[in-house]
């Protein structure tokens, strides 16, 4: 990553940063893992001229369970969620979604808060924490307030948060009855998902969503009644895939279906 020209702000406390980040507004880059930006950044797709870093900001780590939630702190990384004993016994499909990011070396730096504050598209981790009803913390020096998944995510790399907001946490609701999490990848196996299909069944509540086939994770709680080849067929119907290296709209479509029935049977 090329910071030569950078100013570089690295907070110690969590109440510096979100200071930082008011002062800077837009004009700082905040740098959790670093996994993706570093990537932007050495394809000259960004040239930021502040890194806000919250590598030190130990109040950000953490994973806590209390009256049934789980609480994943904003850098906390997806190894830590994928290795945590709670987190394997409670939210198992949390673990595995987690778990089949990327390579180890990835999943060792990348955060919880990173990956969504990304909005990239193609991302294992947005689609099964929607599917679990999930919610972000965003704080700022005016306040703090909670959205889901699906407000946060706007677009392409585009999310809901303000210009003096941090996302300092992630709130999964008590486990439901059964979840399942299914990637297809159409190239490596340390790739990202050219398909992403999360499931999670609680009583008679069935939540799908549909990851990596368009700018948004896509749900459609009208179309989860009957059987799961009718809801395959249903969600391939009504999504609109994208093309891209992975595999063109039709191809997705058409995989669309089928994991999306392999995704329901289970639960």
């Amino acid at each position: 990553m090329n910071t030569t020209e950078a100013s570089w702000r690295a907070p110690a406390s969590l109440e510096e940063a979100l200071a930082l980040r008011a002062e800077h507004g837009d004009g700082a880059t905040v740098l959790a893992g670093g996994t993706f930006l570093g990537i932007l950044v050495n394809q000259g797709l960004l040239s930021p001229s502040v890194y806000l870093s919250l590598g030190r900001v130990a109040a950000l780590r953490g994973i806590d369970e209390g009256g049934g939630e789980l609480r994943l702190g904003a850098m906390t990384t997806h190894s830590a969620v994928e290795r945590s004993p709670v987190v394997q016994a409670r939210w198992p499909v949390l673990a595995r979604a987690f778990g089949l990011v990327a390579s180890p070396r990835v999943r060792n730096q990348a955060t919880v808060g990173g990956v969504l504050a990304d909005a990239d598209y193609a991302s294992d981790p947005p689609a099964v924490l929607l599917a679990l009803g999930a919610r972000v913390v965003l704080r700022s020096p005016r306040g703090e307030r909670e959205v889901g998944i699906d407000e946060l995510i706007l677009g392409y790399y585009e999310t809901c948060i303000a210009d003096d907001e941090l996302l300092v946490e992630v709130v999964v609701p008590p486990a439901p009855q059964k979840a399942v999490y299914r990637k297809f990848r159409s190239r490596s196996t340390e790739d990202r998902p050219c398909v992403s299909v999360a499931a999670a069944r609680d009583r008679a509540t069935l939540r799908v969503v549909v990851g990596a086939v368009a700018e948004t994770p896509q749900s459609f709680p009208e179309l989860c009644h009957g059987s799961p080849a009718q809801i395959g067929a249903a969600y391939a119907e009504h999504v609109e895939p994208i093309s891209d290296a992975r595999g063109s709209a039709e191809y997705r479509r058409r995989v669309v279906e089928v994991e999306v029935r392999r995704a329901v049977e289970p639960v």
